[in-house]
């Protein structure tokens, strides 16, 4: 836009008028009023479902909202929710498990509220190449590739192996409330192998009681090495910390969470509910901005996927070569090495609604809270519903969808149906174990299990 001046030129001010409305046009279609913060700090961990921050900082998203977004990685899950309690960070990528847990006061409590899915999948679980040795042998095998997906009942006899020399076997996962830790306890169980409940209504935090594998947390980027060294005998973790195992030739990832649930929810982005009410037209250009870059990521067949794998690249995202964050994050996944497989939706993050907050969602992490015992006490269906309402907020996320459509950034049928959607997915299958889910039903799925917590307290 250029500006020619003249003896007969408008006033200096009415310039300046005319130039402030031009930069905030955008800024106030579909009647979303201007950011009350602007200057704008979020934290993430590096890994590659971090994705929509990074793609929607590279690509303007933030900016065409009128934020100026920085964005930062954390040390840990931990160090991050604190950050974003005591109000360092205004926001996060986040364990989903972390705004509910916080909520009901299991850790730190906090109102965490999230109004934006980041991501479906996207995970995997993966052994030292010493205990694949041993699986292998117990794994059936056509055309001489194993047959996937990998049961857990085939780490049985290496149970069995380490408990006859004395030894435990222990596995990583990134944080207590992790999709990760529910992944790999449920993968374990389905397979007849007990991971051990939580009592922290006794003070026992650890995780291990009846176990029959010893988990706890290790940071997502440290995991390769921490088995490597031997402290570790397998994780589950997301990428590229997988396929960094088959890269540096220290391990097998024997399963992905696509294979244990088709199209699970992982992390979430999120928000103190204060942050949300104090500043509502900024959460609403967040997620508009977030919105965007999901969409950018998976369109066209994930056409972009190539150069959203140069953007975390970066070292100031995920920063591993892009050669190992393009084996997962561009539709296929290696197990052994050369054992590579198309895995088209093994990252998504935007098809199937996956952006959209769904109370069901929330309620299957917290039905595995209180399977495990993260949960002391058994809950009502009424309150599992209760806790989700709080916690997850489609609400807000409407608000955001809905200028994209007025806008016609993004068409409607790209989106779930406002005027019906209800929150709840219908019952879902595709579990490694074959027990369906219906949100609606909580302890109903609960008496599914025949390993798990049901009525009963530690």
């Amino acid at each position: 836009m250029s500006i020619r001046f003249s003896k007969n030129a408008t006033s200096i001010s009415t310039i300046v008028g005319i130039l402030i409305a031009s930069y905030w046009a955008p800024l106030a279609s579909a009647d979303v009023g201007w950011p009350e913060k602007e200057e704008l700090k979020f934290g993430f961990i590096k890994l590659t479902d971090m994705a929509p921050l990074a793609v929607a900082y590279e690509k303007g998203y933030f900016e065409d909202e009128g934020l100026y977004v920085t964005l930062e990685a954390q040390a840990n899950w931990k160090v991050l929710l604190d950050r974003v309690i005591t109000g360092e960070l205004d926001g996060a990528h986040m364990l989903a498990g972390q705004p509910l847990a916080a909520t009901i006061g299991y850790g730190t409590q906090a109102d965490i509220i999230t109004p934006f899915s980041m991501d479906l999948n996207g995970n995997g679980i993966t052994v030292s190449n010493s205990v694949w040795a041993q699986m292998k042998k117990n794994v059936p095998y056509q055309d001489g590739k194993p047959v996937h997906p990998i049961k857990a009942d085939t780490l049985r006899p290496v149970l069995e192996a380490y408990a006859n020399q004395g030894k435990a076997f222990k596995m990583g996962m990134v944080f207590p409330v992790s999709t990760h830790n529910y992944e790999l306890r449920y993968w374990l169980a389905s397979g007849g192998i007990h991971p051990g409940y939580y009592a922290p209504h006794k003070g026992d935090t650890s995780g291990q009681i009846m176990a029959e594998v010893l988990l706890s947390v290790t940071p997502p980027p440290q995991m390769p090495a921490t088995m490597e060294a031997g402290t570790i005998d397998g994780y589950c973790v997301g990428e590229p910390w997988n396929q960094q195992a088959v890269f540096k030739g220290i391990g097998v990832p024997v399963i992905t969470d696509y294979e244990i649930w088709k199209n699970n929810p992982e992390k979430v982005f999120g928000i103190t509910k204060a942050f949300a009410e104090e500043n509502p037209n900024t959460t609403t250009r967040l997620v508009k901005a977030l919105i965007r870059a999901a969409q950018w990521l998976d369109a066209d067949n994930n056409a972009n996927r190539p150069e959203a794998v140069r953007i975390l690249a970066k070292p100031n995202y995920v920063g591993a070569d892009y050669e190992v964050i393009a084996n997962s994050m561009t539709g296929t996944f290696e197990y052994e090495k050369g054992d590579q497989r198309a895995v088209p939706d093994f990252n998504v993050f935007f098809r199937y609604n996956a952006t959209y907050p769904y109370y069901s969602d929330a309620i299957w992490y917290l039905t595995q809270m209180r399977r495990w015992g993260q949960i002391a006490e058994p809950q009502s269906d009424a309150w599992y519903k209760e806790v989700a309402a709080q916690v997850y907020r489609p609400d807000l996320y409407r608000l955001a969808a809905q200028a994209l459509i007025d806008e016609g950034v993004i068409s409607a049928d790209q989106f779930p149906s406002f005027a019906t959607e209800s929150g709840f997915k219908p019952l879902q299958e595709g579990f490694i174990d074959g027990i369906g889910y219906d949100g609606q039903l909580p302890n109903d799925y609960l008496n599914k299990f025949s390993i798990g917590l049901k009525d009963e307290i530690l």
